[in-house]
């Protein structure tokens, strides 16, 4: 797994929603309970990607293995049950997003 930082000063969540990291270019959200317009994280199942931005703060993991993306899925899912809160993969109502997920195994994560 490799990662990357960055910092966006002014920034929200919705430049990426609706940009960097829209169901156009393969991205589902990852939907919990802390989500707000300073707090979102995104998965693309094709790219093996998950970026997460807190409040200006941008990481960005790029796993090697399917088998290794589904574990950091895996990983994300339990901190939040762990945690008190609720976690689901919005495939955005992309066929091909929700089929590579299931391929993954992590369909029992998507709502």
């Amino acid at each position: 797994m490799t990662t990357e930082h960055r910092f966006y000063v002014n920034g929200d969540r919705y430049a990426l929603d609706f940009n960097g990291c829209s169901y156009k270019k393969g991205y589902a959200q990852i939907d919990t309970d802390q989500d707000a317009w300073y707090f979102g994280t995104w998965a693309n199942p094709t790219t093996r990607t998950i970026v997460n931005y807190a409040e200006g703060d941008l990481t960005i993991e790029r796993a090697e293995t399917d088998a290794e993306f589904a574990s950091r899925i895996r990983d994300l899912a339990k901190w939040n049950a762990d945690n008190g809160y609720t976690f689901g993969i919005d495939p955005m109502c992309n066929a091909a997003i929700e089929a590579a997920f299931r391929t993954l195994g992590l369909g029992d994560l998507l709502h």
